[in-house]
């Protein structure tokens, strides 16, 4: 049996991982085969993880803001895992202290967490964490931004640095930027993994072709984000030949950027990450070329279920990739997942 996390209903695949089902899963890089089993099968085996997990206590920390709608999307995946598993799960956001976010990953050491999820703020930034808890016999899962160099059991999110390249390849692929051409990747907060990650994948396909790319401190201030980028269009329109939003922030502020600068829908190409609902209209009324979803509820729910299984004493070592580009022919879909 070889399923996609895209292919396959949130329970059931709850139900085939915790009746110990292998699952072939895009990052891993290989597909596996096992025996057919049979839907009462997965349910006993649902019924073990719960009996192992009853009582149990999980931690899913995020670098993020309770208020981004990212993030408001993921604590319901997180929140419908707890439910679907029986387990309870706490949850806290950082808001991009790294400081806090170091102290809630100790904190659930010293609480003796049956396992904790967690996003990366950093390159190494929670190797001495992940180090700790694995001591204390307390799985690790990573998700929306990863560190492999940590140690880190697992993963659940998109491919930071192939995003980079799968925006970059698109504007190249469809003839929208060329050789001496200059893109703008306005950011909420560089420095943090996932600008460093996607902006490696975006050099990878830029440099060799010799088109210009600058990274740009937009604030992760919804406010501010929106006036700085105004600001830059008004004075650098002529100068930007596309646009790459490397993050959600940014990438929804496009569309009333454009209309307070006087920027026409399709004039200047953009890609980015599309997991809000601006940015999926902005797909539909073509401010938008193509955008990035990644599956935010499963960022919630997946991790807790790969920590409830290493806590039943399953081995979890392998990968799941969140991440689909899509564009104006089948937005849609997002659009009703975003209602």
């Amino acid at each position: 049996m070889n399923l996609g996390i895209a292919s396959v209903g949130r329970r059931s695949l709850t139900l085939a991982l915790a009746a110990g089902l292998t699952i072939s899963v895009a990052a891993c890089g290989s597909t596996s085969s096992p025996a057919p089993t049979t839907a009462a099968s997965a349910a006993a085996g649902a019924a073990a993880t719960q009996a192992a997990t009853a009582g149990k206590t999980f931690y899913w920390l995020s670098h993020g803001s309770a208020s981004d709608q990212f993030w408001v999307t993921a604590v319901a995946g997180a929140d419908a895992a707890s439910k679907d598993l029986g387990v309870s799960v706490k949850e806290s956001f950082a808001n991009g202290d790294v400081a806090a976010q170091k102290e809630a990953f100790n904190s659930a050491i010293a609480a003796g967490a049956a396992g904790i999820a967690t996003t990366s703020p950093g390159a190494g930034a929670l190797n001495d964490e992940v180090a700790a808890a694995h001591k204390a016999g307390i799985p690790v899962v990573f998700f929306n931004s990863d560190d492999p160099a940590s140690g880190r059991d697992a993963y659940v999110g998109a491919n930071l640095q192939g995003a980079g390249v799968q925006w970059a390849q698109y504007l190249v692929d469809n003839k929208l930027v060329k050789a001496g051409d200059f893109v703008w990747l306005p950011v909420e907060a560089p420095g943090e993994t996932y600008q460093v990650d996607e902006t490696k994948g975006i050099a990878s396909v830029f440099d060799p072709l010799g088109i210009k790319y600058e990274v740009f401190n937009a604030s992760g201030d919804p406010a501010g984000s929106l006036s700085n980028m105004t600001d830059y269009m008004t004075a650098n329109k002529d100068k930007v030949k596309a646009i790459i939003g490397l993050g959600d922030m940014v990438t929804s502020n496009v569309q009333q950027v454009f209309d307070k600068v006087g920027i026409k829908p399709g004039q200047i190409p953009v890609v980015g990450w599309g997991n809000t609902k601006a940015t999926a209209q902005s797909v539909a009324a073509g401010y938008v070329n193509a955008a990035t979803w990644q599956y935010p509820d499963s960022q919630g729910y997946m991790p807790i279920v790969l920590l409830a299984r290493a806590s039943a004493g399953s081995l979890i070592g392998y990968d799941i990739s969140t991440m689909a580009l899509y564009d104006k022919s089948n937005v849609d879909k997002y659009l009703a997942l975003l209602k």
